[in-house]
């Protein structure tokens, strides 16, 4: 399988610590199948999938292998959903199993929300749509992630080019030791591009789209180390939004940061959702509401719940998820 470039573990780029000597965190496993994967409520309406017909009818047991499953069909028709996950189950070498027969469909130019207590499997499954759980230690998956009708987890996918269009921001930003201008430029640089005239324009292009531009415009030279938690956080989105992605990733990328630069990088989403999907891991239930347009309850490796997030965070159907909505646990 092809892994593409070398990248730092993941409990490094997690934690924004680069001790290799830290444990990860796994997570419990869950045990409810819910939804079908060819339709879901929304606001009362049936939504389905015309290509639902195409779907691989059941994953196939392949002894002795990670991926069990037949991927020799394809869907043609997304009906207006960006990412398709089918049947998604996943498994570290420890045994647990972080994700459990998840069935989840993501509209294109939205922002869809994951959220839950902690060990739900919100931040696999950011991974696996973008591939970065073949870095770690992942023994078992089933299941289908279709994105623009394709099926990633296919083991003869380019991941350096899915990588690229599928881009993810972590919890705690990992700015490169180089200046603001580099950092932007890094993943364009590694992709063999070298026209002078195109980085200035991204640099300056994605850096606005970050919300960042009219902080460091007049010193762009300077080390990305000098800027605040906040504009760091700013900074690595620019450098995913630099490789003109079509989808974004963020796992708990306001955690660690002030109000201000919290509602900063909340209000840029609420602009980059009209060029980009997005798939948000928010902090706390509060940003889940404030920030999503499509929301996912999990719980133990489940997917308990999905609805719009006006119909989510008001009025849930599934009691666990009204009881973690009214902070009875979590």
């Amino acid at each position: 399988r092809n892994n593409g470039p070398s990248l730092p573990p993941l409990r490094d780029l997690d934690s924004g610590s680069w001790d290799a000597n830290q444990n990860p965190i796994r997570n419990r496993i869950g045990s409810t199948n819910i939804c079908p994967g060819d339709e879901y409520l929304r606001d009362g309406c049936q939504i389905k999938s015309e290509s639902s017909t195409t779907m691989v009818e059941k994953a196939k047991s392949v002894s002795g292998r990670k991926d069990q499953t037949d991927r020799s069909f394809g869907i043609q028709n997304s009906d207006g959903f960006k990412i398709i996950i089918e049947n998604l189950s996943v498994a570290y070498s420890d045994g647990t199993e972080s994700l459990k027969n998840v069935n989840l469909r993501i509209r294109r130019n939205a922002i869809t929300v994951l959220f839950g207590p902690a060990g739900g499997g919100k931040s696999t499954l950011l991974r696996t749509l973008n591939r970065l759980n073949d870095l770690a230690d992942v023994v078992h998956f089933n299941g289908h992630v279709w994105i623009d009708g394709k099926d990633i987890l296919d083991p003869d996918i380019d991941t350096i080019a899915l990588r690229r269009k599928v881009g993810i921001v972590f919890a705690r930003p990992v700015v490169l030791p180089m200046s603001l201008r580099k950092n932007v430029t890094y993943g364009l640089e590694l992709a063999n591009k070298k026209d002078a005239a195109l980085f200035d324009e991204l640099v300056e292009k994605s850096l606005r789209a970050a919300a960042l531009w009219e902080e460091v415009n007049d010193r762009l030279d300077d080390p990305a180390a000098s800027l605040s938690g906040g504009q760091q956080q700013r900074l690595c989105l620019a450098r995913v939004l630099a490789l003109e992605p079509d989808v974004i990733l963020l796992d708990e990328p306001t955690s660690g940061l002030d109000p201000i630069s919290t509602g900063k990088i909340e209000a840029t989403l609420q602009e980059l959702v009209e060029r980009y999907t997005i798939v948000l891991v928010p902090h706390s239930v509060q940003q889940a509401a404030r920030t999503a347009q499509d929301a996912a309850f999990f719980l133990d490796g489940e997917l308990i719940e999905f609805a719009p997030g006006k119909k989510i965070f008001t009025n849930p159907k599934d009691q666990r998820t009204e009881d973690y909505v009214q902070g009875r646990f979590g």
